[in-house]
């Protein structure tokens, strides 16, 4: 695969990898919302038109920009970016008749708005795509910055995740039974044992290339599956740790998506019953909620874990005192279909 050699991530919390969890952001009305930061490497003029998936992405991706030999591409994976735009140029429509109407909801109503402008914003005019693939959107764009680097060993790609947690698009899934009933907090989603999750948005952004020099991780291996057969599932993961030649009880961490909702628990129930009881495994949904490219919160945590060494306790189901976190496995399950596997591991 490739090497991660910076990230951002802008998110529902605040906290550093070498300090204890404080001020944590609890969820309201099954709602967490990302903690923005001041964008002041953005021009207020241009900060003000941008939509907040958009401003997600950019805030995040111009410090990777700024700090490393410039791109070759910009590949984004998202779901949600752009509906709260799209919802309010649809309403201007009828508002005013198709008559004139603002640009700007337009303009930034489609899911490739994020990346775009990253692009216009940092004059990059190489590869530029958006994945779209509900809940294997970012996966997606994994597996094509990896394919880019195939073919392009030299080359460095910016790639990352953005949704956003809109009203329109809340509702919405509310009525499909996405999200719990009732109120919960961090310390009670994973004992609720009640349907549904509570609702998430966020951006990571990664710099990443072929190139092993100053790395701070390592992806190793990535795989997707649609199914909601339980024993098909535990044949992919099995076949997924062969082809990565790796163990199970070489797995010091895994990284589990699990969001509260007790109608996916089963999955996740099929991949700790294939690892080592000697594994460490941590969660992160309690902190982000929970959204189609959470993946992308799982592999900045992951690779921040192996680059630092420091597991916050805040992540931690099951503690094994790992002595050091050499691999680490995300898995995570959408809508009870889409399934993702990644493999993390020190840069040896």
């Amino acid at each position: 695969m490739f090497y991660i050699h910076s990230s951002s991530c802008i998110w529902a919390q605040q906290f550093l990898f070498d300090d204890v969890a404080t001020n944590l952001q609890e969820p309201v009305e099954k709602k967490m919302y990302a903690v923005e930061p001041s964008y002041s490497n953005i021009p207020p003029a241009i900060l003000r038109r941008m939509g907040k998936a958009v401003r997600l992405t950019v805030g995040a991706a111009i410090p990777l920009v700024e700090n490393n030999e410039k791109p070759n591409g910009i590949i984004i994976g998202t779901t949600n970016a752009g509906k709260d735009d799209c919802v309010k140029f649809l309403n201007q429509i009828l508002e005013y008749n198709e008559g004139m109407l603002t640009p700007m909801n337009f303009v930034q109503s489609t899911p490739n708005a994020p990346a775009a402008q990253i692009g216009l914003l940092t004059k990059n005019y190489g590869y530029n795509i958006t994945h779209s693939q509900l809940g294997l959107s970012f996966e997606y764009a994994i597996l094509d910055a990896d394919m880019m680097l195939e073919e392009n060993p030299t080359h460095n790609y910016i790639l990352g995740a953005v949704d956003e947690l809109s009203e329109y698009n809340f509702i919405f899934q509310e009525k499909l039974g996405t999200y719990k009933n009732e109120n919960t907090t961090l310390a009670q989603l994973y004992n609720s044992n009640t349907k549904g999750c509570i609702a998430g948005e966020g951006a990571a952004i990664f710099y990443v290339n072929k190139n092993k020099i100053g790395a701070t991780a390592k992806l190793v291996g990535i795989d997707t599956l649609h199914t909601e057969d339980e024993n098909i599932l535990q044949e992919k993961f099995i076949l997924f740790l062969n082809t990565n030649k790796i163990n199970s009880n070489d797995i010091d961490l895994f990284l589990s998506g699990e969001n509260g909702d007790n109608r996916l628990d089963k999955f996740y129930n099929i991949i700790t019953d294939n690892i080592s009881n000697n594994s460490t495994t941590a969660r992160y949904k309690h902190l982000s909620g929970d959204f189609p490219t959470a993946t992308s919160i799982a592999l900045w945590l992951a690779s921040n874990i192996v680059h630092t060494q420091v597991l916050p306790s805040i992540l931690i189901n099951k503690d094994c005192k790992k002595s050091v976190y050499k691999n680490i496995l995300i898995y995570n399950n959408y809508n009870g279909l889409q399934h993702s596997f990644m493999l993390v591991s020190v840069v040896g």
